[in-house]
Parts: structure tokens; sequence; C-alpha cells
């Protein structure tokens, strides 16, 4: 007879298909195959990255063990970047929050990746988007003063033979600021709820 298993013992292994998200999630991180799960702690960690796993998993009906494995496949994938502190520039004494469009006057590739090189390469320029239209570039700066933003420009701007030309506008009001990415599941939009007829461990 083979003996009695030992009260409070258990061993969980991963099923079929846990292997083949995790598996899939990996094979091409530019295209994750996220379900409803994923989706909603990605939810909760974009609102607060502190939270608990346990918080977490209780409110997507998951284990806090599963909430983990979750978050360090997306972590491994390159789906969750960075856990960082979200801070008031104000506050830090960055009080001016500056956009500018700034049009180059050659655009090879070798010119243009020494600009993006260049403009990240700054702690001031907060963003850097390379954009279609008549400008090239759109920045996003934060600065102490507008002593310290027409130093920048010199740097920047002025002491770059390939720009041609920088359009700036001050923000008067931070109306919105943020990074957050809209979440949805298919299911959602039927009506149904996202996490089935029960969670998984």
């Amino acid at each position: 007879m083979a003996p009695a298993a030992r009260k409070g013992l258990s061993l969980a292994l991963p099923d079929a298909s846990s292997l083949r998200h995790e598996e899939g999630l990996l094979a091409d991180p530019s295209r994750p195959p996220l379900d409803a799960f994923d989706l909603a702690i990605l939810g909760i960690l974009q609102r607060d990255a502190s939270t608990p796993q346990r918080v977490i998993g209780e409110a997507v009906n998951l284990s806090a063990a599963a909430v983990q494995r979750r978050i360090r496949r997306m972590e491994r994938a390159g789906v969750i970047q960075a856990n960082v502190a979200v801070i008031d520039p104000a506050r830090v004494g960055h009080a001016l929050t500056i956009f500018v469009e700034v049009e180059l006057i050659s655009e090879t590739a070798e010119q243009i990746d020494a600009v993006k090189r260049e403009f990240a390469s700054r702690p001031e320029v907060q963003q850097c988007y390379y954009v279609t239209g008549e400008a090239d570039f759109v920045l996003v700066v934060v600065v102490p003063s507008m002593g310290a933003y027409e130093a920048l420009t010199r740097r920047l701007f002025f002491g770059n033979s390939n720009v041609k030309r920088f359009r700036t506008f001050v923000a008067m009001d931070r109306v919105k600021v943020g990074l957050t990415v809209p979440l949805s599941h298919p299911n959602e939009a039927q009506g149904q709820s996202p996490y089935g007829a029960t969670g998984l461990t």
C-alpha cells in the first residue's frame, strides 16, 4: 500500500498551457500573447507599481505566486520595461516644461542616428520622438528656467550645423501627464468577464 500523503504538503507543477504561454511570450517580445490576467496585472501595476503581489492576486483571482510568475515573464519579455517613481519636476526645481519641434537640413541615416544620440544623451530631454511632417523631431524638455533653456538651445540646436530651425512651445499648465497604456481584452468588448469563470493558480 502506498504511504499516505503528508497533510498540507503539495507540489504545484506548471501545466502545459502555462508553459506554452511563457514560451510564446518570450519567443516574440514584439507581439506577446498577453491574456486577460496579464492585462489586469499590468493595469494595476500602471496605477501603482508598489502594489503587493498578494493584493494583485486578490484583485484578479490569482495566487500571489502566479502573479509573481506572470510579472517575471513580462519583465523578461520587455513588456514591463521599468519600475520607477514619478516625480513632480516643479518640486525638484524644474518648473518649466517645453515642447520643441526640430527640423534638420539633411536626413541621411547616419545624420539622423547622430541627432538621436545627441538628443537622447541630454538629461533635460525627457522625451524625444522622430516624427513625420514638417518637423523631424519633437522633444519634451524640462528645465528650471528660461535661462537654462537658452543654454540648452545653444548646445543642442545652434551648435549643431544640421539643425535648420526649431520652434519652442512653453507649457502653461500640465493638465495630464503620464505613460499609461490603455489595456483591454476581447472578452470585455463582448460583455464577458475577462477572467473567465475561475481564476488560475
